[in-house]
């Protein structure tokens, strides 16, 4: 017989979800398994959260040094001058990966694409000024302050629900 662990825990609506833990000692790996009548966004949400929890880790560059840069603790990653930067709270790293390949890299996370050469980190940003006409100015808690272009203002609209 083994002890089972049953959790409630408040899940998006106000309804709950099961978490249901099952200790068994002969199980040599751990195994997750949903049940549901059907799959929804939160299922799917659920299923990327379980499949992201590895730490994407970053190699940063800065003269002869290598840095090894967490997701969290970048602010942007930007490309300038045919180099791409990750811009953390006081310095900025070269990346030696496309921007393209960094926004794959970081999907999981909650990084997202403001315009064709910058990336922002969502969870970075002080706040949006949408006052200027066609675009909207980002601050970022480290006192960057950029742009969203044209093309990716409905997206952005649309990820903050305005």
């Amino acid at each position: 017989m083994f002890p089972d662990i049953l959790i409630l825990k408040p899940w998006k609506g106000g309804k709950q979800m099961q978490i249901e833990i099952k200790i068994d000692e002969h199980c040599t790996e751990p195994k997750i398994t949903i049940v549901t009548n059907k799959v929804t966004d939160e299922v799917n949400e659920i299923m990327k959260k379980l499949a992201g929890e590895q730490k994407q880790m970053i190699a940063g560059f800065q003269n002869e040094q290598v840095t090894v840069l967490e997701p969290n603790q970048i602010y942007r990653i930007f490309a300038s001058n045919g180099k791409v930067y990750a811009e953390t709270e006081l310095q900025k790293y070269v990346i030696r990966l496309r921007l393209y390949e960094m926004e794959q890299r970081l999907a999981s996370n909650s990084f997202v694409r403001i315009s064709n050469s910058e990336i922002i980190n969502l969870k970075k940003v002080r706040g949006f000024d949408l006052s200027f006409t066609g675009t909207i100015c980002v601050s970022l808690s480290n006192g960057t302050v950029t742009y969203v272009s044209r093309r990716y203002v409905a997206r952005i609209k649309q990820l903050l629900g305005i």
